[in-house]
């Protein structure tokens, strides 16, 4: 496998304080229009390029069109029409990512359920993940292997004034998601994961709220903007084959100047805080010594890298004793 920069070691430490509530958990360039999709035949073979290995992590409210919950999941009236448009946002993603020359790919589906992608869509030689739980949450399968990592229809964070759909992790639940003092979206926390591993992010799909909240917080990455933000539930969006060529040519460019980018990296050990927007999530989460609780909607903890916080913020979102089977 081609590598396009030197890596330094990745160290990991241990994880007893994850542990502790993971024992608690277990026991109680083309013009618009002119591409045609997907870009192979469903279930086409194609063979294996060299070149840089490339991670695509897909969220579905910043793809075009999207603007409310119509759109978001099985209850709504388009979801289905949404779930072809993001299958072949990620499909744009992937062509125009081979075309720039890159190798390997790994997909994952990482919207409400996880299992919103057309995967019978896809060449045969893509892997894709789905469904929860998963450790490393909207990067799972990321490693120090991956040259680059690509994000398709993400949205601004939960803090943004700005941004069709804007929350970070949880739209019901969370009011604000912090990182060693500085509030993030879901980029920016993804973002940090592939930086444990040395991975830098190259390219952002969305809105103009979410193309300028990650550049400011990962850095000059590649961005195509599909649609401009009016309000949480109103964009000026282009059409889904306009979308799908820009991200193809942006995502071209992004794995031709692979070798600019610089892994987002937070200082560690991590201070990571989760506001809820309710009292009893804090209070309850409290009675683990692991957590501070520096107000009543807010918990705060120490992770020694990304791969505790990750697990952390995981298991804050999906555990629950009522969970089966």
């Amino acid at each position: 496998m081609m590598r396009v920069r030197e890596r330094g070691l990745i160290q990991f430490s241990s994880v007893p304080a994850v542990a502790a509530v993971l024992v608690l958990a277990a026991t109680s360039g083309t013009a618009a229009g002119a591409l045609a999709w997907p870009p192979v035949a469903p279930g086409q073979s194609v063979t294996q390029q060299s070149g840089p290995k490339i991670y695509i992590s897909a969220d579905m409210e910043g793809l075009a069109g999207v603007v409310t919950s119509e759109q978001l999941g099985p209850g709504g009236f388009e979801y289905q029409r949404f779930r072809r448009f993001m299958t072949e946002e990620v499909l744009a993603a992937i062509e125009g990512a081979r075309a720039g020359g890159a190798g390997e790919i790994l997909v994952s589906d990482s919207h409400g359920n996880g299992q919103n992608l057309l995967i019978e869509m896809f060449p045969d030689d893509i892997e894709i993940v789905r469904s929860w739980p998963r450790p490393l949450m909207m990067m799972e399968g990321i490693d120090e292997s991956f040259d680059g990592a690509v994000f398709i229809g993400y949205h601004a964070g939960t803090t943004n004034p700005d941004g069709v759909r804007a929350h970070t992790m949880s739209s019901a639940r969370l009011a604000d998601v912090r990182i060693n003092g500085v509030s993030v979206p879901e980029a920016g926390i993804d973002a940090a994961i592939a930086g444990h591993f040395g991975v830098p992010v190259i390219m952002l799909s969305g809105d103009n709220a979410i193309a300028a909240e990650a550049q400011a917080i990962i850095g000059d990455i590649e961005t195509a903007v599909v649609k401009q933000a009016i309000s949480f539930h109103s964009a000026r969006t282009m059409t889904p084959a306009a979308a799908q060529a820009l991200i193809r040519d942006t995502a071209e460019r992004a794995v031709r100047r692979i070798g600019e980018f610089r892994p987002y990296t937070p200082q560690t050990p991590i201070t990571a805080e989760v506001r809820f927007k309710n009292y009893r999530p804090s209070q309850v989460l409290a009675l683990l010594p692991m957590f501070e609780r520096p107000d009543a909607h807010s918990v705060v903890f120490t992770g020694a890298d990304m791969l505790e916080v990750s697990r952390v913020f995981h298991f804050i979102l999906q555990y629950g004793a009522v969970i089966d089977p």
